[in-house]
């Protein structure tokens, strides 16, 4: 019996060290910063002893002296209390660099509003506060749900700007849809041109309605280590201009060792609707969207091309980031393009993933109104053109029915034009009330929606900023939650979304 109990004994220790080592380095620091509010919280010095290390020192400067109280010392002040009522904690930040990190918190009580910075080193005993500067004020009460929109232009001058990816919280790759890659420093607003971009760019002609120019810019998942990044772009030939989706290193401010993954033929002069939407999916394969080429439904073949499966547009593909195609792709038949995912699409350009539930969702304009919202499906076909929940441009387009097929429908559409582009699950803390909804942004009129969702159904939506409107192209995310957008503009505009109410 002793040993059975022992061994039971050995097993739960082993368990819970397993567990312990499979958490993110942010997931520990987590855990000693929540060990540190739970015994701030009620005077429990052993739970705040325990989230610090034995030479940690706590410093503020109150009434002109600078304070500096050692860790026995600070433990001292704590007697064992009932938790306060309207006691609130929240983590504001954490930043993580080997086994170094720091961390901003808030502690706020019915009177006062405590601001502290840790930093935290990583020991044989886990993750450990090992000093601590902070600073008190009373204020009333933060409530984490009040919202006061305020935007901050942080960078103009940008050439329609199309897509934003963050190497760290300080840069950003940006793409001009009609100017350069570039490197853009959020802190000291200093731009670098990236060189090596493929020669057969086709540029913009700068006009109303061309879409023609640079679009997506992606970083591969293990970006820190293999440097790779992903490009979407209008590509010329003789024959015309189409999307080119590629792959590239990026080293010292150059692309080489280009790869070219996929290449939307035909070639036409069409100039409209190209896609080039991407995103990486929960499964780590790349996801792109591929527009029609066409902008009115009356120059649809008989088969329309969305509809074709020999066709390479209209459609929304999923290969490996080397090219090749997943084995576990949906069928289409014999004949289909390599990598065809789904299939019924006019014009998607914004792909998102949600974190929380593994689903990519993209957005899709339609013709008149008609601009739709979808889940996207292995297997699936949205309908274009054979329905639509907007309305033809021509009364007597009647594309002739095709036996068998079977339509998915949007989860949301609009009454009206929103043109909808990038779009982002919002996971930051500054908008607590925004957890998990979709932020769409909008070229007709200039618009910013936001989506609360539920599930697969879109329960609400509210559109932002309706007295400051702007041709918004990107809602993005930094890596410690600020909210951003770019804005579709001859002088256009990276944009940081702020909560003036905190």
């Amino acid at each position: 019996m002793k040993k059975g109990t022992l061994l039971l004994s050995l097993l739960i220790s082993g368990f819970s060290a397993f567990c312990q080592d499979n958490l993110t380095e942010r997931q520990q620091i987590e855990n000693t910063i929540q060990l540190y509010f739970d015994g701030w919280a009620t005077g429990d010095t052993t739970k705040v002893g325990k989230a610090m290390h034995a030479s940690c020192h706590l410093k503020n400067y109150r009434d002109g002296k600078f304070i500096d109280y050692s860790r026995n010392q600070y433990l001292s002040f704590f007697k064992p209390h009932p938790r306060p009522k309207n006691l609130t904690t929240r983590i504001v930040a954490i930043d993580v660099t080997d086994n170094m990190g720091s961390a901003k918190v808030e502690i706020s009580t019915e009177k006062d509003l405590f601001t502290d910075y840790f930093n935290l080193m990583k020991t044989n005993e886990g993750w450990l506060i090992a000093d601590k500067v902070s600073t008190r004020k009373s204020h009333r009460v933060f409530d984490i749900n009040a919202i006061q929109l305020q935007k901050e232009t942080i960078v103009e001058g940008l050439k329609r700007p199309w897509s934003m990816a963050f190497i760290s919280e300080e840069e950003a790759l940006i793409s001009e849809k009609e100017g350069d890659l570039v490197l853009l420093n959020l802190v000291t607003k200093e731009r670098k041109t990236i060189q090596g971009f493929p020669t057969d760019l086709e540029d913009s002609l700068g006009g109303f309605g061309d879409n023609t120019g640079k679009f997506e810019v992606l970083l591969d998942p293990d970006f820190k280590n293999n440097k790779y990044l992903f490009l979407s772009y209008a590509a010329k030939s003789a024959k015309g201009r189409t999307t080119k989706i590629i792959r590239a290193v990026l080293e010292n401010g150059v692309l080489s060792q280009i790869k070219v993954l996929f290449v939307a033929e035909p070639f036409t002069f069409e100039r409209v609707h190209y896609g080039g939407g991407m995103a990486f999916g929960s499964d780590g394969k790349l996801y792109f969207t591929i527009g029609e080429r066409l902008f009115n439904e009356k120059d649809e073949p008989v088969l329309p091309i969305a509809q074709n499966r020999e066709d390479k547009r209209g459609k929304i593909y999923r290969i490996n980031s080397d090219g090749t195609i997943p084995n576990d792709n949906p069928t289409f038949g014999e004949k289909a393009i390599p990598g065809l995912y789904a299939m019924g699409i006019r014009a998607a350009q914004g792909i998102t993933l949600n974190v929380k539930t593994n689903q990519l969702w993209f957005s899709e304009h339609g013709m008149h109104q008609g601009d739709e919202i979808n889940v996207l499906k292995a297997g699936a076909n949205y309908g274009w053109p054979m329905k639509t929940t907007g309305k033809y441009r021509y009364a007597d387009f009647a594309p002739k029915p095709i036996a068998g097929n079977v339509y998915t429908d949007p989860v949301w559409s609009w009454a009206q034009t929103v043109a909808p582009t990038g779009l982002h699950f919002y996971t930051g803390n500054e908008f607590a009330a925004w957890n998990q909804n979709l932020l769409v942004g909008g070229l007709s009129k200039g618009s910013l929606w936001r989506l609360v969702i539920e599930g697969e159904t879109v329960k609400s939506a509210e559109e932002l900023f309706v007295d400051d409107r702007l041709r918004i192209r990107k809602v993005v995310q930094s890596p410690l939650g600020k909210l951003y957008l770019l804005s579709d503009e001859v002088n256009g505009k990276v944009i940081r979304v702020r909560n003036a109410a905190l």
